[in-house]
């Protein structure tokens, strides 16, 4: 299945995308996707309700409605960095032994679409295509990958938008480049494992308005989703509908030559294959 958030900020409705300009709505027995919702285990019941409803040709077609993230409001946004051997290379850094962490307040998750806001302050916002994990059921020291797997409610692209004057030149200090509010664009949906046959062999991508900066695969992680699912718990505890951003392959503009950041008007497309695609505008911060 693919979940989504259709609506106004503040106003989203879930629904189940049936095809790439229809959905479902299932508003009317679920009142988001929250922490409460994938607790709950109700995202197994969905299946069936939706083929009902899709058979009786309950359907609505996505128009211009806005998209918001798939998930309301996390308990937590972690992240990962340097997570692609040639990432790493290209901004000049080690080869990490174990995960890199850092984190991203939960009011950076905005709608795929929506707009960014470049920090007061700013100049060099940069741009990050990533996989996202989405958490469906508590988890703690689990015991392997295997374990870890059923633990992942599906996955989600993301844009993992960053500061590397904030991040590397105001004491090293990673989330202070990654916090600014709307600095993790994510969806367009929510995809449950069942629809991706090889999480590790997606083609990723990203433009720059209209040129392409990001060419990369899932297949070249370092440290694959079910892999960091087991390590972070044995460090937190990760709550359903908690987000994990999973680190970008090559191409960002830190590692340009000369280095390149983003302007005001500036348009950020990307995607996954199987995970949809997102547009964003930066605008300055207001």
């Amino acid at each position: 299945m693919k979940l989504m958030r259709i609506g106004p900020l503040g106003a989203e409705r879930p629904a189940v995308l049936v095809d790439e300009g229809t959905y479902v709505d299932v508003s009317d027995i679920e009142a988001t996707y929250d922490e409460a919702f994938f607790a709950s285990g109700r995202i197994g019941d969905l299946r069936d309700v939706v083929l009902g409803r899709a058979a009786l040709g309950e359907v609505h077609p996505i128009g211009d409605q806005r998209i918001g993230s798939p998930i309301a409001r996390p308990h937590q946004v972690v992240c990962i960095g340097l997570n692609y051997r040639d990432h790493a290379e290209e901004t000049g850094q080690a080869i990490p032994e174990e995960p890199i962490l850092f984190t991203k307040p939960p009011n950076t998750v905005i709608g795929p679409h929506d707009t960014v806001h470049i920090p007061r302050g700013s100049v060099k916002t940069d741009w990050e295509v990533e996989l996202g994990i989405v958490i469906g059921t508590r988890c703690r020291y689990l015991a392997d990958e295997a374990e870890a797997a059923r633990h992942i409610a599906g996955y989600v692209l993301v844009n993992d938008v960053s500061e590397r004057a904030f991040q590397m030149e105001r004491g090293g200090q990673w989330s202070k480049g990654k916090s600014a509010e709307t600095f993790n664009p994510t969806g367009p949906y929510l995809v449950t494992p069942d629809e991706i046959d090889d999480v590790l062999a997606l083609s990723m991508w990203l433009d720059v308005n209209g040129v392409r900066r990001q060419t990369g695969s899932t297949s070249t992680m370092l440290f694959s989703p079910t892999y960091l699912v087991h390590y972070l718990s044995q460090f937190m505890v990760l709550e359903p509908g908690d987000l994990i951003d999973t680190g970008t392959p090559p191409g960002v503009g830190l590692g340009m030559k000369p280095p390149t950041y983003l302007e005001a008007g500036d348009v950020v497309e990307l995607g996954i294959d199987g995970l949809g695609t997102q547009r964003q505008q930066f605008v300055p911060a207001p």
